[in-house]
């Protein structure tokens, strides 16, 4: 993206930064240091800071404020050009209080990050596998918790789809069906409609059991409400059958002074105390007139009783009726008639008042559908019903889990949900709180219990409630959350014990393998060049990390570096745009006096977060907006147009989501500008502000042909390809338009496409280029068109429509001319194409990328050099350094550079590819953990389940290793307790006793000795001796002390060692599987082609 800077005149910048250092001064004047050291945490640059991606999980940033709010009516009104008058202004900024190092501390991120995620994906790919089917869906929850750092929707939406799709009983589905609408950010009129498919039909998960082959089909009730309405009334002669002739009625019920008369043995068959009230000894059994005055049922309500008796049916009842209906059910246990009455309840709950009222009395009499009904409506209005204080009442107060709990609807999944959705929506943190407390409460399993208390601690830590977060924390830990630790750090530190923070951050560099947030976390008990130091390795180990960048950027400020402090922060929002960092930037531009880059930056802010405050929460984000609006130059609607061309042209995101932004102040409620802001948030990988835009262009669309194109879009990005489809060919069918044309061929070549499809989608984006549209999205189709004709091999046609494309502008068919030239075998015209993008678009990481195909491997390996460090992210660039280094027979630095990269983002195409790797080398172990670990992110990948299948063949030989390693241990503790430490000293390569019995199953010397001898001798001989029950040579045990246990353990480890001695001296078979042929190349898939855009 382009970055516009302003050089301004240096005398302003030393006025600025001047000024810098005398706030700093005056402020820190008079702190020892250890009162700086607790300075308190509260939000960040805004109150309502949320990354606008959450990939790589990273966090936001937090800083601190003490200043008092005052007016600003004096900002920023003045002439550039007059220092005084600059001065001033700078000076007015400063009373908001500028960021400074001191007060910029990071977020603890509020999701599980396992300290090992490819282990811990691979372990819950094998639970999942092995778990009967019924089972699976709370292991989908816990991969969805173990996933949310990555903040990778898709693979979020995938999680919760799986779990809703094993789902049985009607509560989890309930929930489930819910989460996935509101994961959709839909808007329907109604909460009760679908989206087209079965499961995502209301009624539907309001009953028990699945149907997996079906689930996802197509739903023919997805137009029409009245599915989920009330139970069918009796025709007029519905019950002739049923007439009672007048002398069976032989007993009466009086109620007040009136009588209700039924048939003895039909009131009895309702249930078993009415029975033996009406058969058995008691008095009534006798009576012909029973007085029911006190059983608290009305006349009207017995005789609803008596119909019911003879019918098992309700007739044309109030729900008045129903209710005492079911009061009359539970006090004289009838099954049957609680039943109904529970199911006709139900069918009447179709919005939030029924529901709201409803469901106390389904808590009451413990109507498990009703409170299912009323649960369904509820969730289904999120985040609205949480602002209504009787839904909060429902789900968050001191006895509400009992009460759900006794009708089976209080569950860890529940109240997942609602804290999710609490701490999503920045609803007050009370009842943030309170659905925290119910999900740990609610937790039974090691996950849900580190979760619930994680959260929970981050939350008390954002209240200032120091000592309860530490305890939440520690709670979170000791449950095996190692990333907890630095909440219990974070909170020791504000309670004034940094050293002792210090401490504890190292303890876990030192016993774990180091990951960023260990250094970034040290970073903040550190000082001077220490503290850089941390945050460099904290970068270098995970790039995505914003702290770093933003720390080092107002150091740079503060050090009269305002430029270098801006190039800084370009770097993290080069390829994660987070509000925080626009902000931060946008102050450094106010310091420059560039009022026009400021107010980009802040307009593109306020596209990500509407209600964004500025200045530490003091201002408006709109309200600034208006205030720098008066010292730039104002455009009119036509040249807001050409800027808009201009910066799309020049794939300056950030400047055209800014003039959008601008545009739509003046005409808020024009949806084409919310759908340009759509495709421009999800190029930035902001997905669900690129919804949020989605939706509004949807609602204010004009037309109904419109409407369906956006919800068709909002459709196919949430997976719903088939429903986006049949929306565009409504769409079509109503009006022809560029979009929908253009909607339908995008939708249609998402897939392999045939010398048939590939012509349709040819004639499809023709018909949208003869529709009205404007040179923006033309160019777009255009540059789609040639995509298509390139995969059809017409490459005169392809050429043609790039070079159509680009003569309107844009910029990006200089990409899929590149191809043509190379398909044509023109490599060296192919680079200088790419190289005129380049020029265009100087920071976009997948041009250089894309023109590194097209040169020779140092200068491809530098354009990918220069890829990664535009955007780390980008996985591509990895994956061919390391193949490259796999051709040269450096297999432990090809596996290394993969490693650099899953580290932070165990991307499926690396982790399949570094199980490739593992495999020619013979680590099948490694292998297949790696398998399993891309396998839990996509459980499909046809490569992956190929190379899995294959490694599996390898599974005796594992096992058998396996078991070696067990046996061997337990070997070494007999000898420890038999004190033969010259066996174990010359065995182990000089390890002491204490080593070797604490030694980690795979590593260490002795079980490397262990592992290398694969002789057939060796492995015969081992055969022999491993007849015995494995229960006798279990590791876990203690050191044996029976007699006959010793002997049966010293005879199997005296051969065995006499083994191991014979194979460690033959050295053969080192564990080696079979080479991969032909380059290693082969092993990466290269960069996509040109492809389609939206």
């Amino acid at each position: 993206m382009s970055i516009s800077t302003s050089d301004g005149c240096q005398e302003t910048k030393s006025n600025f930064v001047n000024l810098i250092h005398k706030h700093i001064i005056d402020a820190m004047r008079g702190l020892k240091l250890k009162d700086r050291c607790k300075t308190t945490q509260v939000h960040a640059l805004n109150t309502s800071d949320t990354a606008a991606t959450g990939g790589g999980g990273a966090t936001s940033t937090k800083v601190n404020h003490h200043h008092e709010p005052i007016t600003i009516s004096s900002i920023l009104s003045s002439n550039r050009m007059d220092t005084t008058t600059s001065v001033s202004a700078a000076e007015s900024l400063l009373s908001y209080g500028l960021p400074t190092t001191d007060l910029l501390e990071p977020s603890i991120d509020p999701h599980l990050k396992s300290i090992d995620l490819v282990s811990s994906l691979s372990d819950l790919y094998r639970r999942i596998e092995t778990c009967p089917e019924f089972n699976k869906s709370l292991l989908y929850i816990e991969q969805y918790a173990l996933l949310c750092s990555l903040g990778d929707p898709k693979l979020l939406r995938r999680c919760l789809q799986s779990a809703c799709q094993h789902a049985i009983d009607v509560h989890c589905k309930v929930v489930l069906s819910a989460w996935l609408r509101y994961e959709r950010r839909e808007d329907e009129t109604s909460s009760l409609n679908c989206v087209g498919r079965i499961a995502d039909r209301p009624k539907v998960a309001l009953v028990h059991g699945y149907d997996m082959v079906s689930i996802y089909d197509h739903c023919k009730h997805c137009h029409t409400h009245s599915e989920s309405s009330n139970v069918d009334l009796f025709p007029e002669n519905e019950f002739d059958d049923f007439r009672i002739l007048g002398n069976e009625w032989n007993v009466c019920f009086c109620i007040g002074v009136e009588e209700v008369n039924c048939v003895r043995f039909k009131i009895a068959a309702l249930s078993s105390p009415l029975k033996s009230m009406l058969y058995s000894g008691f008095m009534e059994s006798k009576m012909d007139k029973i007085d029911f005055s006190q059983v608290g049922i009305s006349v009207e309500g017995m005789r609803a009783v008596e119909v019911f008796s003879r019918t098992s049916r309700l007739d044309t009842c109030s729900p008045k009726i129903v209710l005492e209906l079911l009061s009359f059910a539970n006090q004289f246990l009838c099954e049957e008639l609680k039943v109904t009455c529970d199911v006709y309840l139900a069918s009447l709950v179709c919005g939030l008042e029924e529901a709201l009222v409803l469901i106390d009395y389904g808590l009451e009499e413990r109507a498990n559908s009703l409170v299912a009904s009323c649960l369904q409506v509820l969730l289904r209005e999120l985040p609205g019903s949480l602002s209504d204080s009787r839904a909060v009442n429902i789900f968050c107060s001191p006895d509400a889990r009992e009460k759900l709990a006794l009708v089976g609807h209080a569950s860890f999944l529940l109240y997942y949900f609602l804290s999710q959705v609490a701490m999503e929506q920045k609803i007050s943190s009370n009842i943030i709180v309170m659905c925290l407390e119910r999900l740990r409460e609610c937790g039974t399993e090691r996950w849900q219990k580190a979760l619930a208390s994680h959260q929970l601690g981050c939350v008390l830590l954002e209240r200032r409630e120091y000592r309860d977060a530490q305890c939440c924390f520690e709670v979170a830990a000791e449950t095996g959350h190692v990333y907890s630790m630095a909440g219990v750090a974070r909170t020791k530190s504000k309670q004034g014990h940094r050293f002792s923070a210090y401490e504890m951050i190292k303890f876990l560099i030192s016993k774990y393998k180091p990951i960023g947030w260990m250094y970034q976390e040290r970073s903040l008990y550190n000082m001077g060049r220490k503290k850089i130091l941390d945050l460099d390795f904290a970068t270098a180990l995970d790039p995505t990390l914003t702290f770093p960048y933003e720390y080092r950027a107002v150091a740079m400020l503060e050090a009269d570096q305002v430029q270098e402090a801006i190039s800084e922060i370009n770097k993290i929002i080069g390829f994660k745009l987070s509000p925080a960092c626009l902000e931060l930037r946008a102050w450094f531009f106010l310091g420059l006096e560039d009022y026009e880059a400021a107010l980009r930056d802040i307009r593109a802010l306020l596209t990500l977060e509407p209600n964004f405050m500025m200045f530490h929460g003091k201002i408006r984000g709109d309200h600034l907006v208006e205030l720098l609006g008066r010292n730039v130059q104002q455009c009119s609607a036509a040249d807001c147009w050409l800027q808009l061309y201009d910066r799309w042209s020049s794939i300056d995101d950030i400047g055209s989501l800014a003039v959008i932004h601008q545009m739509l102040i003046n005409e808020p409620g024009k949806s084409l500008l919310r759908f340009r802001q759509s495709l421009l948030l999800l190029r930035l990988n902001c997905q669900k502000a690129a919804t949020r835009s989605l939706q509004l262009a949807r609602r204010n669309s004009n037309s109904e042909h419109e409407r369906l194109v956006y919800e068709g879009w909002i459709l196919y990005d949430t997976g719903h390809r088939e429903e986006a489809l049949s929306k565009a060919e409504e769409s079509i069918f109503i009006q022809r338009s560029f979009e929908a044309f253009f909607l339908k061929a995008y939708i249609l070549a998402d897939t392999t496409l045939d010398s048939e499809s590939s012509a349709y989608v040819i004639q499809l984006l023709k018909d949208a280029l003869r529709c009205p549209s404007d040179g923006l999205r033309k160019g777009q189709a255009l540059n789609n068109l040639g995509s298509i004709y390139a995969d059809c091999g017409k490459l005169e046609f392809a050429a043609d429509c790039y070079v159509s494309a680009l003569d309107i502008k844009h910029t990006r068919a200089h990409q899929g001319l590149a191809r043509v030239y190379h398909l044509k075998n023109e490599r060296k015209v192919a680079y200088d194409e790419m190289t005129k993008l380049i020029e265009k678009a100087q920071y976009s990481a997948s041009a250089y990328e894309k023109r590194s195909e097209y040169c020779d491997r140092d200068m491809a390996s530098n354009d990918l050099s220069l890829a990664t460090q535009l955007d780390p992210l980008r996985t591509y660039p990895y994956r061919y350094r390391a193949a490259v280094l796999m051709d040269d027979q450096k297999e432990a630095e090809a596996v290394e550079e993969l490693n650099k990269a899953i580290a932070f983002r165990p991307d499926l195409q690396m982790l399949h590819l570094r199980a490739a790797f593992h495999e020619s080398i013979g680590d099948f172990v490694s292998a297949h953990r790696d398998c399993e670990a891309a396998l839990c992110l996509d459980p499909n990948h046809k490569d992956t389940v190929d190379l899995y299948k294959r490694i599996q063949g390898q599974a005796a030989h594992l096992r058998m290793m396996d078991t070696i390693f067990h046996h061997c241990k337990q070997l070494l503790k007999l000898f420890l307790f038999e004190r033969h430490y010259n066996w174990i000293h010359n065995f182990s390569e000089g390890l002491s006793p204490l080593q070797i019995v604490q030694c980690p199953i795979h590593s260490g010397a002795i079980i490397d000795r262990v592992w290398k001898p694969t002789s057939n001798e060796f492995k015969q001989k081992y055969s022999k001796v491993n007849t015995m029950p494995t229960a006798e040579i279990n590791m876990n045990m203690e050191p044996p002390t029976t007699p006959d246990n010793i002997r049966t353990i010293r005879g199997f480890g005296l051969e065995l060692l006499a083994t191991i001695g014979l194979g460690a001296e033959t050295g053969e078979g080192n564990g080696a599987g079979p080479k991969c042929g032909g380059s290693r190349t082969a092993f990466v898939s290269g960069v996509g082609e040109a492809g389609l855009g939206v």
